[in-house]
C-alpha cells in the first residue's frame, strides 16, 4: 500500500471545517480502492496565526512543506488581517517557491445542482481554466508614493516572459487533446499593447504545434460575454493571472454555487508539491455555524489524488460526489439543511457504492 505524505494547511473560516471532511472523503477511497493511506501533517498557519506572530507562516515553512507529496489547503482570510498580507504572506509564497505555475480550474455544471443560466443543462458548462499563477499582475512590483498626500500615487507592473506564456500555454494544449480539442486565450491586447499582444503572438506561435487543437482568441470582456451566453462553445481557456482569477469566479457562479468550484496549484514537472483548494475563500459571516458546504474541498482533494497517480479514487470520489449533488444530502448554499460533517460522511459513505 502506498503512502502519500499530505502538508494540510486548514487556515481560517469555513477552511477548518471543510478541510477535515475532505481528508475523510480522500481516507474512504483509500480504504475502498486499498492502494493507498494518507500520512498528514498539519500546518496552524492563518490570518489567527498572524495576529498572534505577526507573519503567516513559520520563517521555515517553505522549507517544511517542501517534502510533502502534495499540499491540502482550506482557506485563507478573516477580518482584522487585510487581503494582501494574507495573501502575500502564504498562498502566493507557496505559488512562487514552489514554481506551480499552472493554476487548472475546472468549470462544470453537475447533474442535480441548478445553475444561473436558464435552459443550461450540466453538458452545455464544462470547461478548463489554465491560469498562468506566478507572474503577470501578481509579482508585486510597483510602490505606492508620497502616501498620504494630495499627490499620492501607486505603480502596478505587470511582468509577462516568454517563459511563462510558453509553458501555460502548452499546458493548455496538451490538455486540448485529451478534451475537445479546442483553446481560447483570454486577451486584452487592443489596450494593453506590450504585454497582451506579447501573450497572443506567443500562444499562437506554440499553436503551431497543435494542428489538431483550434486556437481561438478573445478579449477578455467578450469572453466573460460567451461563459453566459454560449458556454457550450468554450473548452479549455487560457489565460493571464489577474484574467484568470476574474473568470475563473464567474465560472463558479454559473457551477450553481461557491461551494463547488475547486482548484489545482500545480507544478507539472513535480520538482515541487503541488497545492489543492476550493476557491470559495474562508466566508467568514458563516463560519462556526457547521453550514458551508465540503464538496469543492472534496472535488480538490480528487484533484490531488489524480495527480498522486490515484487515478481510480480519484475517480470514485468524482462519482460520489456527483451521486450525492443528484440525491443529496444539500448544505444550505444549496437550499437544503444539511450540516458540513453530514454532507462529509454522505459523501464518504458514497464511495464506491
Amino acid at each position: 500500500m502506498r503512502t502519500h505524505r499530505i502538508a494540510v494547511i486548514p487556515g481560517d473560516g469555513v477552511g477548518v471545517e471543510v478541510l477535515p471532511e475532505g481528508l475523510k472523503v480522500l481516507r474512504r477511497a483509500g480504504e475502498v480502492t486499498g492502494n493507498f493511506k494518507l500520512e498528514t501533517t498539519d500546518y496552524p498557519w492563518s490570518c489567527k496565526w498572524y495576529l498572534e506572530h505577526g507573519k503567516m507562516m513559520d520563517d521555515d515553512g517553505i522549507d517544511r512543506l517542501r517534502d510533502s507529496g502534495s499540499i491540502y489547503l482550506g482557506a485563507v482570510g478573516f477580518p482584522g488581517v487585510p487581503d494582501h498580507i494574507s495573501l502575500w504572506g502564504l498562498l502566493l509564497p507557496i505559488r512562487k517557491e514552489f514554481d506551480q505555475y499552472v493554476n487548472l480550474r475546472p468549470v462544470q455544471m453537475i447533474d442535480g445542482i441548478p445553475g444561473p443560466l436558464a435552459g443550461r443543462k450540466a453538458a452545455d458548462v464544462d470547461m478548463t481554466f489554465i491560469r498562468e499563477n506566478t507572474e503577470g499582475e501578481y509579482v508585486g512590483m510597483g510602490g505606492r508614493f508620497k502616501q498620504g498626500t494630495p499627490d499620492e500615487s501607486a505603480i502596478q507592473v505587470a511582468l509577462f516572459t516568454r517563459k511563462g506564456i510558453e509553458r501555460v500555454a502548452r499546458y493548455a494544449f496538451e490538455l486540448a487533446r485529451k478534451r475537445r480539442h479546442k483553446v481560447a486565450s483570454a486577451t486584452k491586447s487592443n489596450a494593453l499593447n506590450y504585454s497582451m499582444v506579447m501573450w497572443d503572438e506567443i500562444v499562437a506561435e506554440v499553436a503551431k504545434a497543435y494542428p489538431d487543437v483550434e486556437l481561438t482568441t478573445y478579449h477578455v470582456d467578450a469572453l466573460s460575454a460567451r461563459m453566459v451566453t454560449f458556454p457550450d462553445t468554450l473548452d479549455v481557456i487560457v489565460a493571464s493571472n489577474l484574467f484568470g482569477d476574474i473568470l475563473t469566479d464567474l465560472g463558479g457562479a454559473l457551477q450553481g454555487s461557491m461551494g463547488l468550484p475547486a482548484g489545482a496549484n500545480l507544478n507539472p514537472e513535480r520538482k515541487y508539491p503541488s497545492m489543492f483548494e476550493p476557491i470559495h475563500g474562508s466566508a467568514p459571516r458563516r463560519a462556526g455555524q457547521g453550514t458551508a458546504n465540503p464538496m469543492a474541498t472534496v472535488w480538490a482533494g480528487a484533484m490531488m489524488l489524480e495527480h498522486l497517480g490515484e487515478t481510480e479514487a480519484a475517480d470514485l470520489v468524482m462519482k460520489a460526489l456527483k451521486h450525492v449533488a443528484l440525491d443529496g444530502p444539500r448544505t444550505k448554499d444549496l437550499g437544503g439543511t444539511a450540516k458540513t460533517v453530514e454532507m462529509g460522511d454522505a459523501l464518504a459513505a458514497a464511495i464506491g457504492k
